[in-house]
C-alpha cells in the first residue's frame, strides 16, 4: 500500500475540499484516464484495489499509471472513548482529489479494453468519475 516514507508532522488538520483541480487534471501519460467528477479522499487501500482491478483486466498487458499519492495522514480515536484528551493516533493516510483530477491513466491497450478495466478502477473508488481520452473531454 502507498504512504509516505516520512513525514514533517504526524497529524494534520482535516481541511476543506473546495475548488476544482488546475494541475493533474490533463491526460499526460497514458492514453485514457479516469477523472473524479466529485470531490473526496482516496484512501490507499482504494487506490490500491483500483490498480489490481485494472491490471487484472489488462492482464499485464499495456501500462498504467497512478496519478494520486495518499499524503495525508488521517487519525481515528478508539471505540467507546470519552470525548476530550486529544486528537486520536493516525491509522491511515489519504490522498485529497479535488473534481477534475486525473487519477489513473492507461496506455498500450485498445480503447474497449482501456475503458472496461477503468469502469472497473472506478467501482473501488469513492467518487463519480468519467473516462477521458488524451485531448478530449470526455468519451463516454
Amino acid at each position: 500500500m502507498l504512504m509516505p516514507k516520512r513525514e514533517k508532522f504526524r497529524k494534520r488538520h482535516k481541511g476543506r475540499r473546495r475548488g476544482i483541480a488546475y494541475r493533474g487534471s490533463e491526460v499526460s501519460f497514458g492514453e485514457y484516464g479516469l477523472k473524479a467528477l466529485t470531490p473526496g479522499w482516496v484512501t490507499s487501500r482504494q487506490i490500491e484495489a483500483a490498480r489490481i482491478a485494472m491490471t487484472r483486466h489488462m492482464k499485464r498487458s499495456g501500462k498504467v499509471w497512478i496519478r494520486i499519492f495518499p499524503h495525508k495522514p488521517v487519525t481515528k480515536k478508539a471505540a467507546e472513548t470519552r470525548m476530550g484528551s486529544g486528537k486520536g493516533t493516525p491509522e491511515s493516510h489519504v490522498a485529497v482529489v479535488k473534481p477534475g483530477a486525473v487519477l489513473f491513466e492507461v496506455e498500450g491497450v485498445s480503447r474497449e479494453v482501456a475503458t472496461e478495466a477503468l469502469r472497473l478502477a472506478s467501482h473501488k473508488l469513492p467518487l463519480k468519475t468519467r473516462t477521458v481520452m488524451r485531448d478530449e473531454i470526455s468519451i463516454e
